[in-house]
């Protein structure tokens, strides 16, 4: 059987490689353990230093697997309390995490690039949010991920409009750290890697450290009533009609219900 992440580690550099390019990398319940796990079992190592995160074939990550939410929602116990686990738990990593971004980044493909600390794209790379297209409300934690990292006017044009954006856009706004074609995107996601890891560790674990207590004001911000409002609309009638709309390759009818 695949694996659906690859894992690796040379250098000081760990690199976790998601493994369904026929699915263009879609984050299944199998794929957002196997991460979740390699990132436990890194914090027990010596030898790791950086993280890169990468997909195989054309897209980085298309978001969550669509057709599993949808059978989700169909047995009534849609949740994504486990993909929003795996993008704190990679967030408050000790080790700083590249994103290595070679195509598409959708949904929770793009909630994964942005719970990394650095963000590198090849110039054919997108970027999307299309949750409101889908039926669904965006995380909180999303949402102040996003405010923090391309402040309060790009995230409601990045949200509300739910159209995708290119490598030099996304740059332009703060979403990115550099933009690179596509035959030097490893070597420059390396390069940069590899001038970390050369680093002292207990200096890198403190940097971040550091980093993460001076934005952890927005973890003390009530959103229990978003959080309510978030899991109602996974299960509510847009959301299971804006899934089977993408199934059938549709506009979706939505009724606010």
């Amino acid at each position: 059987m695949t694996e659906e992440v690859l894992c690796s580690i040379q250098d000081g550099i760990a690199t976790l490689t998601l493994n369904r390019p026929a699915k263009r990398n879609a984050l299944n319940k199998t794929s957002i353990a196997s991460l979740a796990t390699h990132f436990t079992r890194f914090e027990q190592r010596q030898d790791v230093r950086v993280v890169v995160i990468r997909g195989a074939g054309k897209a980085f990550c298309a978001g969550r697997d669509l057709q599993e939410l949808h059978q989700q929602q169909t047995d009534g116990r849609s949740s994504q309390s486990d993909i929003l686990s795996l993008f704190r738990q990679i967030e408050t990593s000790p080790y700083p995490t590249i994103a290595m971004i070679n195509g598409d980044a959708f949904a929770g493909g793009c909630e994964l690039a942005v719970h990394c600390d650095l963000r590198i794209a090849a110039e054919e790379a997108r970027f999307g949010m299309p949750l409101a297209r889908l039926g669904f409300m965006v995380p909180f934690t999303l949402t102040s991920k996003l405010v923090e990292i391309i402040g309060p006017a790009f995230t409601r044009q990045f949200l509300f409009t739910a159209r995708p954006i290119g490598a030099k856009r996304a740059y332009e706004i703060g979403l990115v750290h550099q933009v690179v074609p596509r035959a030097e995107l490893e070597e420059t996601t390396y390069t940069m890697a590899r001038d970390i890891a050369t680093n002292a560790p207990l200096a890198l674990r403190g940097i971040k450290a550091s980093i993460l207590r001076a934005t952890s004001l927005r973890e003390q911000i009530a959103h229990e009533d978003l959080d309510t409002l978030f899991y109602r609309t996974l299960q509510s009638a847009d959301a299971r009609e804006g899934i089977r709309a993408w199934m059938e390759k549709r506009l979706p009818v939505f009724r606010g219900e």
